[in-house]
């Protein structure tokens, strides 16, 4: 008697590209495979305009959380927007982080390279006096809105809630990577 999947292999149902089932996503990813597709879609306007918009996402973290600006030693001293908007530090850092997030983002489709990269950078920032592991999580609204003023009306319902998904994930292993990098007691 033949294995019921190797008729489910044969049979034409197989064969059709419109009607075959995506494959199964990654159970540790908090994302389908249809999302993920759509996601990296969406971000590839985003990576056209990295640098734009990891500044949106600093200015609008700076808006919110004027206390961070002391942890970074390069722009503490940039006091107003324009001063910030025109920092080549603040560029630099901004592009930097994007880049995370950019492996990030490409990182969901290999979860063992996702969570040993991300968590990776979250342990390092362990070395940066006076950061707190909540740091992390305050990157969110500042991210979204930086990625809806980047994409415009291409940033729909469904792409909003992606982007929520993602960024929250991230930004949880980055914390997790933190955490996990405590010395042991």
């Amino acid at each position: 008697m033949g294995c019921e999947l190797s008729k489910l292999a044969t049979s034409d149902f197989s064969h059709d590209p419109f009607h075959r089932p995506p494959p199964p996503a990654d159970p540790r990813s908090p994302l389908t495979t249809k999302q993920q597709y759509c996601i990296r879609a969406s971000w590839k306007g985003i990576f056209r305009q990295i640098e734009k918009t990891g500044i949106i996402l600093f200015i609008k973290l700076f808006e919110e959380n004027e206390e961070l600006l002391h942890l970074f030693e390069k722009f503490r001293e940039l006091r107003t927007k324009e001063a910030i908007v025109s920092s080549a530090e603040l560029a630099e850092h901004a592009t930097q982080v994007m880049h995370t997030l950019d492996e990030g983002i490409k990182g969901l489709g290999d979860m063992d390279s996702f969570f040993a990269y991300i968590r990776h950078i979250g342990s390092t920032h362990r070395q940066v006096p006076g950061f707190k592991a909540e740091n992390f999580m305050k990157i969110e609204q500042p991210f979204l809105e930086a990625v809806k003023t980047t994409l415009g009306d291409r940033y729909t319902p469904n792409i909003e809630n992606i982007y929520k998904i993602t960024i929250r994930f991230i930004l949880e292993n980055l914390v997790k990577g933190y955490e996990d990098a405590l010395p042991r007691e």
